[in-house]
């Protein structure tokens, strides 16, 4: 996942979410426009069943995104196949919100099944890496689609070493830890199991130049133009 240049690969967090609204075209089309190698989005479900990019589970005016349908939707929150297609030839890293507690989630895995089927569908394998922080959610991905490649998406307060293990005994080919739980034992156990090591959110450019010394392979950052100019730099 890093670049042929052996820098790390620039992912936009939400697209380029400092210079525009996160998670709508604008943010993807920026991302574009700036050079990223890959933007970072988050899906939901609606009331009828369809792909919703949007972090939280409800909307800016507290509805709940699972009690709506597609045609409910405010016009800037987009469906996950015009994101993808506003993303440009950039990978896309797919973020599953299947979250214990919040008003979607769904012990049924539906969002695991669609996600794979349209990745199918559209032939995307080259493009799309799918990610969570529910491992049953990357497994059952992974077992409806092998060739999907999926990340194992952690959260700061968790053990990395045993998320690492866990994504190596499952199958998965990527680590997705917080910047700041990142260390190179990680990044060179990862890299020996053939675990690759996309990182966020880092938008320091001090930062992202000490990950990219350890051997990240992405780097997730709300400031890719940023990004970009600090890795360049470095090399």
């Amino acid at each position: 996942m890093s670049r042929l240049d052996g820098l790390p690969a620039v992912w936009a967090h939400r697209g380029a979410s400092a210079a525009r609204p996160e998670n709508t075209i604008d943010a993807f089309r920026e991302a574009v426009r700036v050079g990223a190698d890959g933007v970072e989005l988050d899906v939901r479900r609606s009331a009828d069943t369809a792909l919703v990019v949007h972090h939280d589970a409800v909307l800016a005016d507290g509805r709940p995104i699972a009690t709506l349908t597609a045609a409910d939707l405010p016009p800037d929150v987009p469906l996950l196949d015009a994101a993808i297609d506003a993303c440009d030839g950039l990978l896309v890293n797919v973020e599953i919100k299947n979250i214990e507690g919040e008003p979607d989630h769904d012990l049924t895995e539906y969002l695991a099944t669609a996600v794979a089927a349209l990745v199918a569908d559209r032939s995307l394998h080259h493009r799309v890496l799918v990610s969570s922080f529910s491992l049953t959610t990357i497994d059952c991905v992974a077992e409806l689609d092998p060739d999907i490649c999926c990340g194992y998406l952690t959260s700061p307060r968790w053990d990395q070493h045993e998320a690492l293990r866990q994504a190596i005994d499952h199958g998965h080919k990527a680590l997705h830890p917080h910047h700041l739980t990142v260390n190179a034992e990680l990044v060179e156990r990862a890299h020996d199991a053939g675990v690759a090591v996309n990182t966020w959110t880092v938008d320091d450019p001090d930062r992202m130049r000490w990950l990219a010394g350890l051997g990240v392979d992405a780097i997730v950052t709300n400031v890719p133009d940023v990004a970009i100019d600090a890795l360049t730099q470095r090399a």
